[in-house]
């Protein structure tokens, strides 16, 4: 893999507020940096449920992958969720994405999780495909269900 991925720290939050602040300004998900920081700070600190890696350069990262984890009888084990992926759009096209969408989940079923999933809006057509050569499928029966508490 070309593209250095970074286990992000409590003193990484700064550098990852824009990250974060960027994806959610593209996405039109409205939360403000108070929010965001309830949000990260609990998985920068190391709480088992997932975790947060920079992409790129350490000081000045070009992007974060958020993965998450819960268990499934279905696959037999841990699972995984890739709750956010941001490239910056000036540096995106050069593969990143793609490095990161080999390396974690190898990375990830070397510690013993048996499944990765992602979330992906049904009109990105670029993401799907992105999603697909890195060995995502659809799943067709089923659709991401979701009840706020």
């Amino acid at each position: 893999m070309t593209t250095a991925l970074h286990l992000a720290r409590p003193a990484d939050i700064d550098v990852l507020l824009p990250l974060v602040g960027a994806f959610h300004a593209e996405e039109g998900i409205a939360l403000d940096d108070d929010d965001r920081r309830a949000g990260l700070m609990p998985l920068l600190e190391g709480i088992p449920h997932g975790a947060v890696y920079l992409i790129g350069p350490q000081r000045a990262p070009v992007g974060y992958v958020v993965v998450t984890f819960g268990w499934s009888i279905e696959f037999g084990g841990m699972d995984s969720f890739i709750d956010e992926l941001f490239i910056r759009p000036a540096v995106r096209r050069r593969g990143m994405a793609g490095d990161v969408l080999i390396a974690l989940p190898n990375a990830l079923a070397e510690a013993g999780v048996k499944a990765i999933h992602l979330e992906v809006d049904s009109d990105n057509e670029s993401a799907r495909r992105l999603y697909s050569r890195a060995g995502f499928e659809l799943r067709d029966r089923y659709a991401l269900m979701t009840r706020r508490l």
